[in-house]
């Protein structure tokens, strides 16, 4: 009799474990959930919150998944248990979907209040760095801009991220290239080397428009993203 017990104790968990299993592998929105709770504790480890803050996270956290699981069991049963629509059936998927919600918003308000003192405490730290360090902000606002230019390239249809469509990315570089040094360059040389920055971006552009490449509307688009990423991003950290 106690084997017995003993193997419909095994045979529970071992079917609870089953249905974890299943519906990570079925249902996209707890797959998110599990990923995004994975990111959370690791993120809770590496910025050393309290223990109590690790409680709440994990009850929140628990919380989501749980009401997942249940959202998923009851659309499972209603499923089977209808094959037309029933206004009741879609009434109780839409209260299990609601406590999901309730949940969710729980779990981002909980993970805000703990996280959002240490995000931003870490964040001013790194744009004082970025402040004090021209030539990285100037990377930065390069990788920036490179982004937007293959960005604008995608929604317009026109040319190839390296070559061609508008805006010109050559030009869009050169004159972030042209902020940026103008910005590292000391006070005392400042108008010199941002002459002679400005001048090399012109001769970019220019270069893009007589081999063919670009238009002057792409070039001068170009231009136009490339300073004003690097500009905005200078008066940012300011």
């Amino acid at each position: 009799m106690s084997s017995f017990r003993h193997q419909t104790i095994f045979d529970s968990v071992n079917n609870a474990f089953e249905g974890i299993i299943h519906a990570l592998r079925t249902q996209r929105n707890l797959r998110i959930h599990f990923l995004a709770a994975v990111v959370v504790i690791a993120l809770a480890i590496i910025v050393s919150v309290t223990r109590i803050e690790l409680i709440v996270l994990l009850i929140s956290i628990t919380f989501v998944l749980i009401a997942e699981m249940i959202n998923t069991a009851v659309e499972g049963a209603i499923d089977v248990a209808t094959t037309s629509f029933d206004p009741m059936a879609k009434l109780a998927k839409d209260v299990a979907a609601g406590a999901v919600l309730i949940a969710t918003i729980n779990a981002v308000a909980v993970g805000y209040l703990i996280f959002s003192a240490r995000v931003e405490s870490r964040s001013g730290r790194l744009l004082d760095r970025l402040r004090d360090g021209p030539a990285l902000l100037t990377i930065v606002a390069i990788v920036i801009t490179i982004a937007g230019v293959i960005g604008a390239k995608a929604w317009s249809g026109r040319g190839t991220p390296l070559r061609g469509g508008l805006p010109s990315g050559h030009a869009a570089i050169a004159f972030a290239a042209w902020v940026g040094i103008t910005y590292a360059a000391g006070a005392h040389r400042r108008f010199v080397v941002s002459s002679i920055a400005l001048v090399m971006a012109v001769l970019v552009a220019q270069t893009r428009v007589e081999s063919g490449v670009h238009s002057t509307l792409e070039v001068f688009l170009g231009a136009l993203l490339g300073g004003l990423t690097t500009l905005a991003l200078f008066q940012l950290a300011r």
